[in-house]
């Protein structure tokens, strides 16, 4: 793996504190890879990882993660988009004519469930480009936001690219760009990003990966993964 994966994998981390218990979808190998490093660096997060049976106690598959999530038992939940944009909505489906037949992405699936029901949900995306991070995106799969009236438990919280860190507020349905990484800059993000957001004042730099969480992460995390993600791990630096 490359050192820019590592590097979004221990942002993602740092951002799962103070979650007791996170959820993982279906062939989500880089969100499991941060939650099982912020579970080696707290030894206080219950990590569960959907359709893998040593990622988790479920006997019921995604019955019992839509029951978890409904009473409230899941805190955090992870999701992509094949498009996101600056209201934090999400595109699973495609591109072009209904149903997005120009482009297909992979599918909604529980992704609006699981989004308005689990109090925290980090988007994630390795590519941070225009093409991605839209105005506003071709159908929403899941809503950033909800009308008044709506019971809705959870929003999104941050935005984690390749190059950037932003956090979201529910009550502007607004981003703000909260950290660019090494070797990005505010106006490299602005470029490279075609909705509009605010920018923290000042900007700081995300700090690169210590010593100890790419030990852990190259260590027991590879270790927990391997079964589980045999080609991701094998991808992992040495």
């Amino acid at each position: 793996m490359s050192p820019a994966d590592e590097a979004l994998i221990v942002a993602i981390a740092r951002l799962i504190p103070p979650s007791r218990h996170a959820a993982i979808g279906a062939a989500s190998p880089i969100p499991a890879a941060a939650s099982l490093l912020a579970r080696e660096m707290s030894g206080n997060l219950r990590v569960s990882m959907l359709y893998q049976r040593r990622g988790n106690v479920f006997t019921d598959g995604t019955g019992e993660l839509f029951d978890l999530a409904a009473q409230g038992r899941i805190d955090l939940f992870f999701l992509g988009g094949g498009e996101i944009d600056g209201a934090a909505n999400i595109n699973l489906i495609g591109l072009g004519e209904w149903p997005g037949r120009a482009v297909r992405f992979p599918g909604s699936f529980g992704s609006a469930f699981m989004y308005l029901l689990v109090p925290r949900t980090i988007l994630f995306r390795r590519e941070h480009s225009r093409r991605v991070l839209v105005p506003r995106v071709a159908y929403i799969s899941a809503p950033g936001t909800s009308p008044p009236g709506v019971f809705r438990r959870g929003h999104a919280d941050a935005l984690v690219t390749g190059r950037a860190i932003f956090r979201f507020s529910p009550e502007r349905a607004r981003f703000t760009l909260a950290s660019v990484h090494p070797g990005e800059t505010a106006e490299t993000i602005r470029a490279a990003t075609a909705f509009d957001y605010d920018i923290a004042d000042p900007l700081p730099e995300t700090p690169p990966p210590s010593r100890e969480e790419l030990a852990l992460l190259r260590g027991p995390v590879a270790a927990s993964l391997a079964p589980i993600y045999p080609a991701f791990v094998s991808r992992l630096a040495a």
